[in-house]
């Protein structure tokens, strides 16, 4: 299990850049940000194989993981500066 979380905790930064690219580029709509960061994450677990000695299920589980969690973390970066502005 810690395998997974420190796999995932490598790949969420990396899926939260990925999807703030696609959605500059205008290819996006922004209601499906979440959904393709998780096949994303999805993707770069299966593909993190060099860097991980886990099966293919716990790495899927890890990329999983990674999506939900970089969608979280760019609302909390999100909410977290507006609150910032509110306060100026």
């Amino acid at each position: 299990m810690q395998e997974v979380l420190m796999l995932a905790t490598i790949i969420a930064p990396v899926v939260t850049g990925v999807v703030q690219g696609i959605k500059k580029t205008g290819f996006l709509n922004k209601q499906f940000a979440p959904l393709v960061a998780i096949i994303i994450g999805l993707l770069l677990g299966a593909a993190a194989f060099p860097f991980a000695d886990v099966d293919m299920a716990e790495r899927l589980w890890a990329g999983g993981i990674s999506g939900l969690a970089s969608v979280g973390l760019f609302e909390l970066g999100k909410k977290t500066k507006d609150e910032v502005k509110t306060y100026e």
